[in-house]
């Protein structure tokens, strides 16, 4: 049995869901949501993120963590945030001493849906299928869960 945590950092609310991988069997364990205060300065807002996912992962105590690959907006700005981000989800889980694979987007709506082109509406509703009862937080949550469903795939071949 693997427990895998998926995440899809952003410094607005960053998704992310644990899934249990036993051979070819997954289950759903919990999902959720971290958001930051716009308000706050982008040190408290990072400290934010990183504190709230270390609580997440002492918590459920994860055996490997899973992320989206960084992608290139056309914003400047809003890929230096997104990079911030990702950089606070990666100490936490550097911190836990927890491995971080990371896949492109693409790889994991194929491993989710069967095709790279999916929308969001169609990975969530593979979701549901994947993950019988499955209550998502959100759609960050929803793409965090997905992650971790296409690390549990692919690492398993």
């Amino acid at each position: 049995m693997t427990l895998i945590l998926g995440l899809d950092p952003s410094l607005s609310c960053t998704g992310w869901g644990l899934v249990r991988s036993e051979g070819a069997l997954l289950s759903h364990v919990a999902n959720g949501q971290i958001k930051s205060d716009p308000a706050a300065t982008m040190p408290a807002r990072l400290s934010h993120l990183q504190s709230a996912l270390a609580a997440v992962i002492a918590e459920y105590r994860p055996d490997r963590a899973a992320a989206e690959e960084v992608f290139l907006n056309k914003n400047p700005q809003s890929t230096l945030k997104l990079a911030q981000a990702r950089g606070a989800v990666l100490a936490a889980c550097g911190a836990a001493g927890l491995a971080v694979n990371e896949h492109a987007a693409r790889l994991v709506k194929k491993a989710v849906v069967g095709t790279g082109a999916a929308e969001k509406a169609q990975v969530q509703a593979m979701l549901k299928v994947l993950l019988p009862g499955v209550h998502l937080a959100g759609a960050d949550a929803a793409d965090a869960l997905a992650v971790a469903i296409a690390d549990a795939h692919l690492k398993r071949r």
